[in-house]
């Protein structure tokens, strides 16, 4: 167990210095931790942990520390987040091991004058863990928010201005939510019904979304997906619903060709190829070599023929690809809608997003160009900000003649929670299901 706290001390020290991802930072730091399964759980769940309730951690630390949490070490702020964490939110952990832990930590990491200091600090919590109070909602509603669900006063204070505080309070619900895992049935290799025989006898518990046909919730051991031998055949690949309703929308269609011009890492182009029954044509398009290298193989795996990488800057692309039926437009965006998968997100609130909506026009832009006479264009983002979403989608129809809007050909259980025109869709997590989404739809005259 040592071994796991130290593990997501590690990681979250790598993702506080290089400001990286912390989904690639724990697989790199777990991959090299020689930890078993049980430990690697640990770790995950303390770095995720951590990281999801940052703010409030260190508003409760705060009530019990004598130095300011600000002018604390990394190491030992990280230490005593790791705590903390465990004595609050872990009932299963012993408070004693929980402590005595992370005092070995401080020490293992060179902090030996800070062990005493971390040790008094969490038995501090241990016996008045009321001291620390929420601070009053009526008086600072948006201190009170920031601290009940750990999200910057800015990002807090956004959403209620772009959404409404109703709408804000499920956005901010939904962003410390444990988000359901979903999988992808690959139609042109096994049946849906099939494939559930098949988890169900690995010990994998699944079932399936009756409003969205090949779509499967994993219930129980969505950990041995990869070790699972269906997934070595290609019989399924992991795709949140939101992307699968995504192409839902899309609507493709066997023989057409599609064009998918920002794919990696390529589920949606999997499902787009699946729904085709793998007739037609997929071009699936990535800027960086090693991305569409990612894509080309986890067709391989699933035996989709129909996809075609190619290495392609969506935003100043050269040469000319073929007209195509439809183009699925997904861009790169501030990702305030997956903040419950990457919950580093909404600490860099509102550096990511200034520039991206110029970024995000001209991609759907130069994507327009494909789209053959009567075509469909889709573009879609993971975010929660009507500047890269609404506002790109509507600046698209006044500057670009000849696309009109779609109406969305949408699943039944899916409705509009946001007053929006029918061929833009806001998906809210807490709401919906799915991660935080946009959809808006485009057809060529």
């Amino acid at each position: 167990m040592a071994g796991a706290r130290s593990a997501a001390l590690k990681a979250l020290l790598r993702v506080e210095k290089e400001d990286a991802y912390s989904n690639l930072v724990l697989d790199s730091v777990l991959e090299s931790s020689g930890l078993d399964s049980r430990d690697q759980a640990l770790a995950t769940t303390i770095f995720y942990g951590v990281l999801e309730h940052q703010i409030t951690l260190d508003y409760i630390l705060g009530a019990y520390s004598r130095t300011p949490v600000k002018k604390l070490s990394p190491v030992v702020l990280e230490i005593l987040r790791i705590g903390l964490y465990q004595l609050k939110y872990l009932e299963k952990i012993p408070p004693s091991a929980a402590v005595n832990e992370c005092v070995a930590l401080a020490k293992k990491n060179g902090e030996f004058r800070a062990a005493g200091f971390v040790n008094a600090v969490l038995r501090s919590f241990l016996r008045n863990p009321e001291k620390a109070r929420l601070p009053d909602k009526n008086r600072e509603p948006l201190r009170y928010r920031s601290v009940l669900y750990s999200c910057p006063e800015a990002l807090v204070e956004f959403w209620q201005k772009q959404y409404g505080t109703e709408i804000a309070d499920k956005i901010l619900e939904g962003s410390s939510a444990k988000p359901d895992f979903f999988i992808r049935v690959n139609n042109i290799r096994i049946s849906e019904q099939e494939l559930l025989e098949r988890l169900q006898a690995e010990g994998i518990e699944a079932e399936p979304v009756p409003w969205l046909e090949g779509a499967l919730r994993v219930v129980k051991n969505a950990a041995g997906l990869k070790q699972f031998s269906g997934y070595r055949e290609g019989l399924f690949h992991v795709q949140d619903l939101a992307s699968q309703i995504c192409c839902h929308v899309l609507d493709p269609q066997p023989g057409e060709r599609i064009a998918d011009v920002c794919a990696a890492p390529g589920g949606k182009t999997f499902t787009i190829a699946e729904r085709m029954e793998n007739r037609g044509e997929v071009i699936s398009c990535d800027v960086y070599p090693q991305r569409t290298q990612l894509i080309a193989s986890g067709a391989q795996r699933l035996g989709l023929t129909a996809v075609h990488t190619q290495t392609r800057d969506a935003a100043n692309p050269q040469g000319n690809l073929p007209a195509v039926n439809r183009v699925l437009c997904d861009v790169p965006c501030s990702g305030l809608g997956v903040i419950r998968r990457k919950p580093e997100i909404r600490y860099k609130f509102p550096l990511t997003i200034d520039s991206l909506p110029d970024l995000q026009y001209r991609i759907l832009c130069k994507s327009a160009a494909l789209v053959a006479d009567g075509g469909v264009l889709v573009y879609s983002t993971c975010t929660l900000n009507p500047a890269e979403n609404s506002a790109v989608a509507e600046r698209f129809l006044r500057e670009q003649e000849g696309f009109e809007p779609l109406a969305l050909r949408l699943p039944d259980n899916i409705v509009h929670v946001v007053d929006e025109p029918e061929y833009q869709l806001t998906l809210i997590p807490e709401l919906h299901g799915p991660d935080g989404f946009f959809i808006a739809a485009f057809q060529k005259r």
